[in-house]
């Protein structure tokens, strides 16, 4: 078995893509033509979009992520060299700034942000 889709229900997958390519520089792997689901660029494993709306038609419950609540309990992370102007790109893009870069005791950079609909991002310089 193997991690294949990271997937963000979002109010907007449009605007998703448009920030998570404005933000950090993602490609667009795939956009459905109903504008409902999309994945981005992101290496092995896929970081996907789907509309809530989706997610309600199944029957399932969900909380809705947004930007005035506490972030659910998980991130998306980004691994990049630089990580200090990767946050400064972010927030330039509409992030919210949520823990500014700093050196961890294990040698790592690493850096908080949230998307416009809430959900936290890190941003981590490679470990090793």
């Amino acid at each position: 078995m193997k991690l294949g889709y990271v997937i963000l229900y979002v109010p907007d997958v449009g605007e998703a893509v448009a920030f998570y390519t404005a933000a950090f520089g993602l490609g667009t792997r795939f956009v459905h033509e109903s504008g409902t689901y999309a994945e981005m660029e992101t290496g092995t494993t896929v970081l996907a979009f789907v509309a809530e709306s989706m997610i309600e038609q199944q029957g399932t419950a969900f909380r809705r992520t947004r930007p005035g609540e506490p972030p659910p309990g998980m991130e998306i992370a980004f691994v990049i060299e630089d990580v200090g102007a990767a946050f400064d790109r972010a927030v330039a893009a509409g992030a919210a700034p949520a823990a500014r870069p700093t050196r961890k005791p294990w040698g790592q950079d690493v850096g908080y942000v949230r998307d416009p609909n809430g959900a936290l991002v890190e941003l981590c310089s490679p470990m090793g």
